[in-house]
């Protein structure tokens, strides 16, 4: 196949998320030929638990896949291979022998295991966690979620001990199913968002699945990020293309924005917000709660990152849509926050699955602070725009600190980076130039190079940074005075909402 390659003309990109599955077909030029998107059910069974149903993450997938090849009216022939990138920590076991999931997805929002991690702090183990794989230990990762299936659904423990229980992320659940079966696989970057795998030893370890009581035997095989992994099964597919990536969505995204230097620093904006920072071949350990994670595995060595978690982006908007019913789109959000020069004091922390980076608080929840009796419609979403970006600036202060190199810029990316005013917004409390390139889905973007890499489709990384094209360069308008009056007021507000879940008798 790879010797095939210069008959091929496309790479096709799935990108699996938290509220939608869509695939994106792209020519060598990374110019988007066709694609599809179906958004996808969230339940919420108890207050703080996340879950998705397993089989529809795999149909709608599977829906746009075909989709999108057979709208683009080209032959499946002329596809060099298929790159998958994934909403990461969300977990699935499942039935080997049947291939039916023994319980709903657990969704990476899910704080349902908030108690587990507190009794690991308890049992000193946080910092071995920590050492292990740069991760803090949080209810967020993997780790817990697989222990909770296997400790909770009756019959699960006992089978996977036999050998019949497999387990993955959404990445494994969905090569497994597009291989029929044939292929239980991960990336080095999904890997290392379980809480279970030694990120500078590059392998399962054997301490940490004892002490979270997980047989190795469910996990997938850990491989690169751009490597051919198998084909697509066609009576499943319709067509046979090589799979040639998985790679974590935020990894991805990092990819995609051409961030190959050490330094560099992207933020995406899509159900949450995700600030990475290329740290090179040297892992950087956080004086500052931020993660440390591998960034992509390629040619058999990894690079790492940096990386600061926002709970809550773009899924403020929806939830202002949804919930508030106070918007109709995304779009008059932006409308309505324009519409007002600030928001007269009023601060929405949006806290509602607790809050992530550099906090690391489960029991935090949102707060809409500030409100007067001139409060309207307008002042709120202004505020959840900026409460949004805030948490961003958390982030990057706490990065700031870490990184001794200096930091001038940020790439933005994701759905509600569209927001012009947002993105300015980010610019001012930032003092920083953000950079919002034409194409904004660089997730998917980042998931079809490193496939398109695997098969020799496209050669190098220099031919990666030619593809980038900038949209529009937003740079900071705001005077130091009003930035410190404006992130005083955040961070006062945030100290309200947290632990505001465990407060007793409310």
């Amino acid at each position: 196949m790879v010797d095939a390659v210069s008959e091929k003309k496309y790479v096709l990109a799935l990108d699996q998320g938290t509220t939608s599955s869509r695939a994106i077909l792209f020519n060598h030029n990374a110019k988007k030929i066709s694609s599809s998107q179906l958004e996808i059910k969230l339940f919420f069974p108890k207050s703080g638990w996340v879950e998705q149903d397993a089989q529809e993450l795999f149909l709608t997938q599977l829906t746009v896949m075909k989709e999108a090849v057979n709208t683009s009216r080209i032959d499946p022939e002329e596809i060099a291979a298929v790159g998958i990138a994934n909403q990461r920590e969300t977990v699935i076991l499942w039935d080997k022998e049947t291939g039916v999931p023994v319980y709903h997805a657990i969704v990476w929002q899910c704080r349902r295991t908030a108690s587990m991690i507190e009794e690991l702090s308890a049992q000193g183990k946080s910092e071995l966690i920590r050492k292990k794989t740069g991760l803090i230990p949080d209810a967020y990762f993997s780790a817990t979620k697989i222990k909770w299936i296997l400790d909770n659904v009756e019959g699960v423990r006992q089978k996977a001990e036999q050998g019949k229980i497999l387990a993955g992320t959404v990445d494994t659940w969905l090569i497994w199913k597009l291989t029929g079966g044939k292929v239980h696989v991960t990336d080095c970057t999904n890997a290392s968002r379980t809480m279970l795998y030694n990120i500078h030893e590059c392998r399962w370890d054997e301490e940490l699945l004892q002490l979270f009581d997980i047989p190795e035997s469910i996990l997938p095989q850990v491989k690169d990020s751009s490597c051919v992994y198998g084909v697509t099964d066609k009576s499943v597919c319709g067509f046979e293309i090589p799979v040639a990536s998985c790679i974590g969505d935020q990894q991805a995204a990092l990819f995609g924005q051409a961030c190959f230097e050490e330094g560099n620093v992207k933020t995406t904006f899509g159900t949450g917000c995700f600030m990475l920072m290329n740290t090179g071949s040297t892992p950087i350990d956080s004086k500052n709660n931020l993660l440390t994670t591998i960034a992509i595995g390629i040619g058999g060595k990894v690079e790492y990152a940096l990386e600061g978690s926002v709970f809550m982006g773009g899924a403020v908007v929806k939830w202002l849509r949804d919930q508030l019913g106070i918007i109709r789109s995304a779009r008059e959000c932006d409308v309505l926050a324009e519409s007002v020069s600030d928001t007269e004091g009023v601060v929405m922390v949006p806290a509602f699955t607790g809050l992530g980076s550099p906090y690391w608080d489960p029991y935090a929840r949102g707060m809409l602070i500030g409100l007067t009796r001139g409060s309207g419609k307008a002042h709120i979403c202004r505020a959840a725009l900026e409460g949004i970006a805030c948490q961003v600036k958390d982030v990057l202060e706490a990065m700031r600190d870490d990184y001794s190199g200096g930091l001038t810029e940020v790439k933005v990316d994701g759905g509600a980076c569209v927001s012009d005013v947002m993105m300015q917004f980010l610019s001012d409390i930032l003092d920083m130039s953000v950079f919002r390139p034409k194409n904004v889905e660089t997730t998917a973007l980042g998931a079809a190079y490193c496939a398109g890499l695997a098969v020799n489709f496209w050669k190098s990384r220099q031919e990666i940074v030619n593809n980038l094209q900038i949209d529009k360069i937003f740079t900071c308008a705001m005077t130091q005075e009003k930035r410190r009056e404006i992130y005083s007021r955040w961070k006062l507000a945030v100290e309200r909402s947290r632990g505001w879940a465990k407060q007793p008798d409310i």
